[in-house]
């Protein structure tokens, strides 16, 4: 099990428990639990086998270290079992609905019989929600919304969740010494922000293959086999995860690659390019065809039955696919149809930003707002990093949920910023803000404190249910301001959880070029805003781009790598981050609104 499992089984336990009424200091003591595992960089698995007293680990009595280890030894938890005798374990899931939470689900279980979604639907639908004290019509209507959207995403993992469940079964097959070679297909392989499956493809000989799909779906991982033929299975992992694995032959696994690696847009145009040069491209390989022939169908799928006419000229590997259309390989991240086969042919591909080109982090928190980490400690951590800068921002006093700072406090936060600038050598640091754009679009600190700071930061925290006009004038108004530097989270979109706020990106975009303003990346996996396509167009338009982590620990300074993914997809190159620069560069771009 990972520790994004355990997480996930204790959060549910937490939620119950809360349902049920227990002691307030129980259900956080799970709560910090959880925020401990997933800031974990070892696998919980890994230190139980080497013997390691969990109980060391911030937040981690006797008590939790025992349920972990009974997860991790049984896959359950006897506890969670009992308690969902008493509460239904379908309410954890109504918790997770932006305006529901433990109190308002026990109190839609206990007075309607509502448990699931679905049931709530109905009931919010029907009027009865409303009806129940401390709902009312707003209250249904931000429910409503939120069924909507776990309803859209619902079956989705994010990428960094995906890629976590996915190791073991993978690293599995990797020491399989039967497997050839194995790699990962599909939306996962492409740098999506969410997935819905899996695909695995692996060059397996014939003799070999019965064996291989039979540790496929024997992984002590599966919770169900839905096929398990000669040379494709289909399993669903104990998460909920479908994963698929296609055997083949060493001619064909660079087709296969391709073709499954996607994207159906760049397929399309991959093989209208091939029958222009009388070929004939699929899953399969490459062929020669005679003059009338290889058509395909219309969405470029190839034959399923595995049997070609005319010559093999490649398929071995995904650079012969491309030599045979005359282009150069094209990294996976950019294979969208979204201008790289123009860029391929004029040798205009990127030059991929990647984590080594990153000199700094311009976004994260500490605990004098709602980190974990002190400033001292952050700074360390980056500088461990091999970072020339950080910037300490937290949140303004609007966002009263995560102890915001006003004038007065924000000013004692800078003399500790100055004694940590004296005891953490080789790294500067940054004094910044998150500020809070007020509902008018004014800002939520005096400028003779803005004035103090050496990087402000903007962002949207409440009012999300403006219009799209209204919104988008109230964010245009704060970039107009003259000390604002760059523009973080633009869309409030909280992945798998809340679509982004009503608001027209290119007109913000726009603001942010003429005002001088950067735009932010931000790197949090549930986050990833902007997302690839307005980074693109923000690209085009020339503007400078954040990639931050919004750490809110030591260890989400990780996350930057996460944003760097999505920042390829958006055809990001070091030139247009701004956290790329060296330290002396940094310095001049914050100069210009400062004199």
């Amino acid at each position: 099990m990972e520790n994004i499992e355990v997480a996930g089984r204790l959060e549910e336990l937490a939620d119950l428990l809360e349902i049920r009424g227990a002691n307030p200091f129980r259900i956080r003591a799970y709560r910090n639990a959880i925020r401990t595992i997933a800031g974990l960089t070892r696998p919980l698995a890994a230190m139980v086998a080497e013997g390691d007293d969990l109980t060391e680990l911030p937040g981690i009595g006797k008590d939790l270290a025992a349920h972990i280890r009974e997860l991790l030894e049984t896959g359950g938890l006897e506890l969670l079992e009992e308690l969902a005798r008493e509460v239904p374990r379908e309410l954890a899931t109504l918790t997770r609905l932006d305006g529901v939470g433990p109190k308002k689900a026990k109190k839609l279980w206990k007075e309607l019989g509502v448990t699931t979604v679905d049931e709530l639907l109905v009931a919010a639908k029907g009027g009865k929600v409303e009806a129940l004290d401390g709902f009312g019509a707003k209250s249904v209507e931000k429910i409503l919304r939120a069924i909507e959207d776990f309803r859209k995403h619902q079956g989705r993992f994010l990428r960094t969740e995906a890629v976590t469940l996915l190791r073991p079964l993978l690293a599995l097959l990797e020491s399989d010494a039967r497997v050839e070679r194995i790699a990962v297909a599909g939306s996962l392989r492409r740098g999506r922000e969410t997935v819905g499956d899996i695909d695995l493809l692996a060059i397996v000989a014939e003799e070999d293959r019965a064996g291989v799909m039979e540790s496929f779906t024997g992984f002590e991982g599966v919770s169900r086999v839905e096929m398990a033929g000669e040379t494709r299975g289909s399993v669903v992992l104990r998460s909920g995860l479908p994963v698929d694995l296609r055997l083949l032959g060493r001619e064909s696994y660079g087709a296969a690659l391709h073709y499954f690696t996607g994207s159906k847009e760049h397929n399309v145009e991959i093989r209208r390019r091939a029958r222009a040069r009388g070929l004939k491209v699929s899953e399969y390989g490459v062929f020669r065809v005679e003059s009338g022939d290889g058509e395909g169908s219309a969405d470029g799928a190839g034959d399923r039955n595995g049997e070609q006419e005319g010559e093999r000229v490649g398929g071995e590997s995904e650079e012969e696919v491309f030599e045979a259309v005359g282009l150069p390989w094209i990294e996976p991240v950019l294979r969208e149809n979204r201008g790289e086969f123009g860029a391929a042919e004029e040798g205009r591909l990127p030059e991929l930003v990647g984590l080594e080109a990153i000199r700094g982090d311009l976004h994260m928190h500490t605990t004098w707002s709602d980190g974990r980490n002190s400033i001292r400690e952050m700074a360390e951590a980056c500088r461990d990093r091999g970072y020339a800068y950080m910037a300490v921002t937290d949140h303004s006093r609007a966002v009263t949920v995560a102890n915001g700072l006003g004038p007065e406090r924000l000013r004692e936060q800078w003399d500790e910023i100055d004694r940590a600038r004296d005891e953490v050598e080789g790294i500067r640091i940054l004094r910044g803000c998150e500020v809070d754009i007020l509902k008018d679009g004014t800002l939520d600190l005096p400028d003779e404190v803005l004035e103090g700071l050496d990087i402000v930061l903007v962002a949207v925290h409440s009012h999300f249910a403006l219009g799209q006009a209204v919104m988008t004038e109230r964010i245009v108004r704060a970039l107009e301001h003259p000390l604002v530097d760059v523009l973080v989270h633009p869309t409030g979109r909280l992945l798998n959880r809340r679509e982004p706020y009503p608001v027209d990106v290119r007109a913000l975009l726009e603001a942010a070029r003429e005002f001088d303003v950067a735009v932010e990346l931000n790197a949090n996996p549930r986050r990833l805003d902007l997302n690839n396509r307005h980074l693109f167009e923000a690209k085009s338009m020339g503007l400078r781009v954040s990639v931050a982590t919004d750490a809110h620990r030591v260890s989400q300074l990780e996350y930057i790598e996460s944003g760097l993914a999505e920042g390829q997809r958006g055809w990001l190159e070091a030139g247009d981050i701004v956290n790329c620069l060296e330290l002396e560069g940094l310095e001049r771009w914050l100069a210009r609104k400062r004199g």
